[in-house]
């Protein structure tokens, strides 16, 4: 059998500090792996620049002119960290039988690649990389994470429990995942309606080895709601519910006070209306919020703007690869 053309592709947003050590490692991973023969020799490690405001770029380039293995693509601006592994998924695809996909700062053990490459050549098209536990997490980012798999499994996503962004694809994955053209990308939940056959490689997440990380509490929150968002409707039936619920509440407070003033009470009442004002405003507050996510979501889709715009492209070509035409963007 033929050794698979492996690209690992590496979105990039200021990590200078981690860069030199992401790159020595992913080197000697992808080095071994054409030394046992599980790939080929043209496999290639694709870093992508996500708009960086520090040196990242910079190195990248000198890695690119230093080592045929190495290629780079430079976004126009910061575009966010799903649509920059989107635009390295893509130009992968045009010369990789095979593409893994995994964060800079390599906090995803990069030990277990050689499974998954070894699941591959047994067949599966998806292979997700899962972490056996969260130790290394905080209490806090612990629990709430927990609580966004529940939650997404309770609105019927078929997310993959513990699993991020570090996962396989096969070209036949691959060329299936890049059909999907929405601007409101929640990777995590796209790849498990491939329905293609997949595998599950279980690793130890490790520490951040420099730099900060790129998901903070607010970001982390903008993805979950990201994810709810744009793959169920049942938060907007939640709302209907809720409508049903509070009208119900409004008729029993409505013959509370009926009673209050029948029993001649000047004052009665006054605290059942301040409690349902606030809380009706409360319910109403938060459904416009929700559905104004919804409908931003169809603004950003219906104006069909590119998901990210190519400023750079640094590439080394095998002889079984043809130079695609020069491209602005997607």
């Amino acid at each position: 059998m033929k050794q698979p053309s492996l690209t690992i592709v590496v979105p990039c947003y200021n990590e200078e500090e981690v860069f030199p050590t992401t790159l020595r490692q992913l080197k000697n991973t992808v080095t071994r792996l054409i030394k046992e023969g599980y790939v080929d020799r043209n496999s290639k490690i694709l870093f992508v620049d996500d708009g960086s405001r520090d040196s990242t770029w910079d190195l990248i380039k000198k890695a690119y002119t230093e080592d045929s293995m190495v290629n780079g693509l430079k976004l126009s601006r910061n575009f966010g960290h799903q649509r920059a592994l989107m635009a390295g998924l893509e130009e992968a695809s045009r010369y990789s039988d095979c593409v893994i996909s995994i964060d800079a700062d390599l906090q995803d053990d990069i030990s277990v690649i050689k499974e998954f490459v070894i699941k591959y050549l047994e067949g599966y098209d998806v292979v997700y990389g899962v972490r056996k536990r969260r130790e290394t997490d905080s209490f806090f980012k612990r629990t709430t994470a927990q609580m966004f798999y529940r939650l997404m499994e309770k609105m019927g996503l078929p997310l993959v429990y513990n699993h991020a962004d570090y996962r396989l694809l096969s070209r036949r994955a691959l060329n299936a995942l890049l059909q999907y053209k929405e601007a409101n990308l929640f990777l995590r939940g796209i790849v498990p309606l491939l329905g293609f056959k997949s595998a599950k490689v279980y690793y130890d997440r490790k520490e951040r080895e420099a730099g900060e990380s790129k998901y903070p509490l607010p970001k982390m929150l903008a993805l979950a709601l990201d994810g709810i968002t744009s793959f169920s409707v049942k938060p907007i039936r939640l709302i209907t519910a809720i409508g049903f619920i509070s009208s119900l509440i409004s008729f029993l407070a409505a013959v509370y006070v009926l009673v209050q003033k029948f029993s001649a009470d000047p004052v009665g009442g006054w605290a059942s209306i301040m409690i349902s004002l606030w809380f009706i405003g409360g319910l109403l507050l938060i459904s416009i919020g929700l559905i104004g996510e919804y409908v931003g979501k169809i603004y950003e889709e219906v104006k069909g703007r590119p998901r990210y715009i190519l400023e750079e492209r640094l590439q080394h070509f095998s002889q079984e690869y043809k130079r695609p035409k020069q491209q602005v963007g997607k």
